[in-house]
């Protein structure tokens, strides 16, 4: 992994590939870029850039507490840093919130992005709860115990015994998260705002990616908005990680999205 220097800490990333377009890809709530590592190979006509989010994976993080917003500034400073314009942005659950702050604060930076497993909308009052929740756990129980009852709701319920792999390689992912990471990004997720009408009124095209059995975001809630400009895809044998479950899918989906004129 390399570093970048983003204010008070530095960003892991990797920079991968060449081509015409550049993509960037952000990770889920206790993942990293190696949620990415069954699609990047398959994006081989793309300069592919993977980046662990603030108190993820290899990226440090600051001593404040953070929202959203500062995690999509991270993105924005990280872009400017390496002068990367008209870029493709995907996020992943969490990873989508980010996209969508930066196409909401510095979509001048973006010639499209796309939510995987994500939504524009806010928590519910009982995700907001669930949240304390999670909090808690984590500060009474330990990281490590957090990750291992989040992991197996991840994946296709009726799935879970062909991916026994998958799931530990998840787990393993999360282990390497900070837990003063996990426990701020809670919060942010907590507090994050509704951002239906960015994708609503977007003027660059949007992707959207549901997995049919997915448990934590529903494809409701993923395809809340749609328009004239946004894309929708079903993978219909994924839960919440369709970048193991169905990684050929999702890359064929995201280039398809890369490629339309």
């Amino acid at each position: 992994m390399e570093k970048q220097h983003v204010g008070e800490f530095d960003l892991a990333f990797q920079d991968r590939g060449e081509g015409e377009e550049t993509v960037i890809l952000l990770h889920g709530f206790c993942g990293s870029s190696a949620y990415w590592q069954e699609v990047v190979p398959l994006l081989d006509s793309s300069r592919v850039i993977t980046i662990d989010l603030r108190g993820h994976g290899e990226s440090g993080i600051s001593d404040s507490a953070f929202s959203i917003e500062d995690l999509a500034k991270d993105i924005h400073y990280f872009m400017d840093q390496k002068q990367l314009e008209n870029v493709y942005l995907f996020g992943h659950s969490l990873g989508g919130y980010v996209t969508l702050a930066v196409a909401d604060l510095y979509g001048e930076k973006l010639k499209g992005y796309g939510l995987i497993h994500s939504t524009a909308l806010p928590d519910s009052e009982e995700a907001k709860e669930n949240r304390l929740k999670s909090i808690e756990l984590i500060k009474g129980s330990g990281l490590n115990t957090f990750v291992d009852e989040l992991a197996p709701k991840l994946f296709n319920p009726a799935k879970k015994q062909e991916l026994t792999d998958e799931i530990r390689l998840t787990k393993n992912i999360g282990y390497e998260t900070s837990p003063v990471g996990a426990i701020e990004t809670l919060k942010a997720m907590r507090n994050r705002i509704d951002r239906s009408d960015i994708v609503k009124n977007s003027r660059i095209p949007v992707l959207l990616v549901a997995g049919e059995h997915d448990q934590i975001i529903p494809k409701e809630k993923v395809f809340q908005e749609e328009s004239s400009h946004t894309h929708t895809k079903v993978l219909t044998d994924s839960g919440h990680m369709g970048l193991f479950e169905e990684p050929e899918q999702l890359a064929y989906t995201l280039k398809e999205f890369i490629n339309r004129r």
